[in-house]
């Protein structure tokens, strides 16, 4: 199960792909990591997905990620007493705490964090942004609004208030409940909704204690603000394309991707780009052209992975979407482009120990023509410190955490291995060459570049480089 490639592929589970056999396949085809979007099902529906996906794990032996990704903080408005209404633009229209049904001048919104918020010019947005309204007056249980673009609102629609900090915490009770179980359950990633400052990630940490990565999913424009100390507390951070696209103009999304995809390279953390890559093929059996020259961006970016939702969720063609994403990557990363791209794009090695050696081991590999790069690790942090160089050949992790090889499966270019712990490093180089020739990566008389940090299991500490020959 080597993949030719170094980007990784998030796959989405739901009714199109929640059964073992399904799970199987798509892994097969090229899934590393299997989201679990909370905000549908049960814990009973999500406990027998998690059940398929350790049991795919054991019959193919490889680690296999699983992103729990919470719900988060949801603003809808009430119902209509008939379901719907058809808004036209200057049309006055009133938001309020009243539990009545709606009508054309009104409904329900009961969120008092919101009215705490609003004053008139401000724009609220409903329905993924296809109506705006724009606040004319406000109080602290109502809002005045004049429709400023209209159209068919129904029950239950979502609102969006773009460009302003809300009083709500990242975690709702139901957020609470679902990180319990996601913990108890042994998922590897804790994907956090919602965030809008860096106090949200610290609250989700305290939780968590390290049972878990976390990822900052990326919707939210006050967050992109302090996007540095976001990076800072998270473990690796998803661009959520989505709702960016709906919270801030969508001319600045794809250069708003480009500095998250950055300054998460810059950090070492791994960044998923995510959202609607290969919507189309939710129903027709091939992407469109625009779908993937987008994903091929993300790739030429070097983000870690790249991920699929509704696609292979409820998507009528999931393993085919699987299949083309693995292709198109694999496609850009044969470019000799890419990888002067790569080479364009090199962060900054910082002063200390750990990552002159991590440069050392890109540069040596190069030079003597290594066939992988080999990293020995108990947190994960040297494997990702190689990451973060993106070196133009593979690197293989030997751990002997079986969590950390999973939470690796999100890494770029990282291919992870749980072996049992080594006591000194030249049991570690030897075992190490075993499990590169094994695994595909070396043959007799090819080299490979060891790493490690000694003494074992002090995260950070990378401070051994080794060039190693294999021999019978």
């Amino acid at each position: 199960m080597r993949r030719r490639r170094n980007a990784k592929i998030i796959a989405t589970l739901g009714p199109a792909s929640s059964t073992r056999r399904q799970i199987e396949t798509l892994h097969r085809r090229g899934a590393d990591v299997f989201r679990l979007n909370f905000s549908h099902g049960n814990h009973q529906e999500l406990a027998a997905m998690i059940e398929a996906i350790r049991a795919v794990e054991h019959d193919h032996g490889r680690p296999i990620a699983i992103l729990t990704d919470l719900q988060g903080p949801k603003l809808r408005i009430g119902t209509f007493a008939e379901g719907k209404v058809t808004l036209r633009a200057g049309d006055h229209f009133r938001l309020d705490m009243s539990k009545s049904a709606g009508d054309r001048g009104r409904v329900c919104l009961p969120h008092a964090e919101v009215f705490a918020v609003l004053e008139p010019k401000i724009d609220l947005l409903l329905d993924d942004g296809r109506l705006r309204l724009r606040v004319e007056k406000a109080g602290k249980d109502f809002a005045e609004t004049r429709v400023v673009t209209g159209g068919v609102l129904s029950d239950h629609k979502g609102l969006n208030v773009p460009n302003t900090m809300l009083p709500l915490k990242a975690l709702t009770a139901k957020d609470r409940r679902d990180l319990q179980f996601a913990l108890a359950s042994g998922v590897d990633w804790v994907g956090v909704s919602f965030v809008q400052k860096p106090e949200d990630i610290a609250e989700v940490r305290d939780i968590v204690k390290g049972r878990a990565g976390i990822m900052a999913k990326l919707e939210k424009p006050s967050a992109i603000n302090a996007l540095n100390e976001v990076v800072a507390r998270s473990d690796a951070v998803m661009v959520a394309r989505g709702d960016l696209g709906v919270e801030m103009a969508l001319e600045e999304v794809p250069s708003v991707q480009k500095r998250i995809v950055r300054c998460c390279r810059d950090a070492g953390k791994p960044v998923v780009v995510a959202t609607q890559m290969l919507e189309s093929m939710i129903h027709a059996p091939a992407p469109t052209r625009a779908e993937a020259s987008d994903v091929a961006t993300a790739v030429y970016e070097g983000a870690d992975a790249v991920m699929l939702s509704a696609e292979t969720a409820v998507g009528q063609h999931a393993a085919a979407a699987v299949t083309m994403m693995d292709r198109i990557i694999r496609r850009v990363e044969r470019d000799p482009y890419f990888r002067r791209l790569m080479e364009m794009g090199r962060v900054e090695s910082r002063a200390t120990d750990a990552d002159a050696i991590t440069a050392a081991a890109r540069e040596v590999a190069h030079t003597v023509s290594a066939s992988v790069i080999v990293t020995y690790t108990t947190s994960g942090s040297t494997t990702l410190r190689a990451s973060r160089q993106r070196p133009d050949v593979p690197i293989m992790c030997i751990t002997g955490s079986r969590a950390t090889a999973r939470r690796l499966a999100v890494a770029w270019g990282v291919h992870a291995v749980h072996t049992a712990d080594v006591r000194t490093f030249s049991d570690m180089v030897v075992r190490a060459a075993r499990v590169a020739e094994r695994e595909g990566f070396v043959r007799r008389n090819q080299k490979l570049v060891v790493t490690a940090g000694v003494p074992f299991g002090t995260p950070g500490a990378t401070n051994v480089l080794r060039i190693h020959v294999v021999h019978d």
